[in-house]
């Protein structure tokens, strides 16, 4: 099952446990295991999943609750707290330093296929476009025809300096040479070193892995791994790091595989911290891992925090370091949603990243399931498309629904080459969306639980388990409270 399928399983147990008239020990039971299950056929390791189970149970005593406790709410607690604990190694990696001399130097390893070459671009360009440092790549993959090339043509897409020779086949003088000259060259305070990969784990990847690694003495070694194989991630990620320093593992290809889960919590079976995702194939398409956020965006509580970071990456603040709350409220305040402003919002979004990763941050519904997917995306741009078919007055008048007669239903169809039912379906979607905006603008301070209590509707206010709920959840996701 992929990703969010696991998602709805597991958010479909818990709420036919909510559901339910009373809660005893079958109606716990009975969710744990459809839990249970769902892990299962995720390719969690087994072992994982019946530790996952005791846990609850063990947690959850329901004999011991006193009168009047939400059985409910402790129930849904356990099993986020628990689904945390499974992707959670309790272990930090290192984590570079911002004009560091001499710079940090970080090793990639893995098996071949597994993505490493364009994952080492996306490390080096997540790290210079949101952190702002200045990062240089090594090629030191003397094994496979074309990895230079293919190094050099993503490191040119992103603008970042490389290394490598398409003559010398010692790896480890290459990643000498390498790690040198970007070393004694004046701003450069990250660099990325690739290095071969095998079809299998064999003596020979594992011999040179050290070898390199005991030459340019790196800071960090990442070991990448395909998400595709499942539960597997245990016993490879086991051997990396029996043969290598492997302080920090990234896994790929999280958007289209069913085994994401079981590869994850595989992972941190084996004490390894996962610091990244791939989410896409594009450069930006590189997601920091945090076991809390993607819990909390599995199970449907929304990712407010890393929402507001893309937020944050795609509308920087002022000199100041306006915070992106800030940004929003601004953005919101006037009291009115206008097309315009919806088509910014359509801008803002496609540059944030893959729309199913986005919408699963935003609580409440805002942007509506229909842009989830690639259709969804597609639609997205046809709107932009009619808006761009608009005058300023249909664009920017507050009554623009009203304004929008037949005949300019019409002529906006022709002008963006879309059916007229099109343009009426953008209209719907603005009206919706200028709706639940209205509810916004008291929303003042997000860390304040009232105005978010307010502003959220009163079905999702009931799932957090109400105001106290919500303001217990907040207070595990480390937010500050007022």
């Amino acid at each position: 099952m992929v990703m969010s399928q696991l998602s709805g399983s597991i958010k479909g147990a818990l709420a036919r446990m909510s559901k339910t008239m009373v809660v005893d020990e079958k109606v716990l039971n009975d969710c744990v295991n459809e839990i249970s299950r769902t892990l299962l056929q995720a390719d969690v390791r087994f072992e994982t999943v019946r530790g996952v189970q005791a846990s609850i149970k063990s947690t959850v005593n329901l004999q011991a609750l006193a009168d009047g406790t939400n059985k409910r709410r402790v129930i849904h607690r356990a099993v986020v707290a628990e689904l945390r604990r499974m992707l959670d190694p309790g272990k930090p990696s290192f984590t570079p330093s911002k004009g560091r001399k001499p710079a940090s130097v970080v090793m990639f390893v893995g098996l071949q296929g597994s993505g490493k070459t364009t994952t080492c671009v996306k490390y080096a360009d997540y790290h210079r476009r949101t952190k702002g440092f200045s990062p240089a790549l090594v090629c030191a993959d003397t094994f496979r025809a074309g990895a230079l090339d293919q190094l050099k043509q993503s490191a040119t897409k992103a603008g970042i300096p490389f290394y490598g020779s398409h003559t010398e086949s010692d790896p480890v003088k290459v990643a000498v040479d390498g790690v040198d000259r970007f070393r004694n060259e004046e701003g450069c305070d990250l660099i990325v070193v690739d290095t071969s990969g095998r079809h299998r784990q064999e003596a020979a990847l594992l011999e040179e892995m050290r070898q390199v690694a005991g030459a340019t003495r790196p800071d960090l070694v990442v070991l990448v791994m395909d998400a595709s194989i499942g539960q597997a991630a245990f016993e490879q990620a086991q051997a990396f790091r029996q043969s290598a320093p492997v302080g920090a593992v990234i896994v790929t290809k999280m958007d289209g595989h069913a085994k994401g889960g079981g590869a994850l919590s595989a992972v941190a079976a084996t004490k390894s911290p996962v610091i990244f995702v791939g989410t896409g194939e594009h450069i930006p398409d590189l997601e920091a891992f945090d076991a809390k956020s993607f819990v909390s965006r599995l199970l449907g509580l929304g990712d407010l925090s890393g929402f507001m970071d893309k937020i944050h990456d795609v509308i920087p603040g002022p000199a100041d370091n306006t915070s992106p709350y800030q940004i929003l409220e601004e953005l919101i305040k006037r009291g009115n949603f206008t097309l315009r402003d919806l088509r910014k919002l359509f801008r803002a979004v496609q540059s944030m990243g893959p729309l199913g990763q986005l919408v699963s941050m935003i609580p409440g519904g805002l942007i509506s399931d229909k842009f989830n997917d690639k259709e969804g995306q597609a639609k997205m741009k046809r709107y932009m498309t009619m808006m761009d078919s608009m005058t300023d007055a249909e664009l920017d008048g507050s009554s623009s629904p009203k304004l929008m007669n037949q005949s300019r239903i019409n002529r906006v169809a022709r002008g963006s080459g879309r059916p007229v039912r099109e343009v009426v379906d953008m209209l719907e979607e603005h009206k919706r969306m200028a709706k639940m905006m209205s509810k916004l603008p008291n929303v003042k301070r997000p860390n304040d639980i009232n105005h978010i209590a307010n502003a959220i509707p009163h079905e999702l206010l009931n799932r957090f388990g109400g105001k106290f709920g919500l303001q217990k959840l907040i207070r595990q996701m480390g937010a500050p409270q007022s």
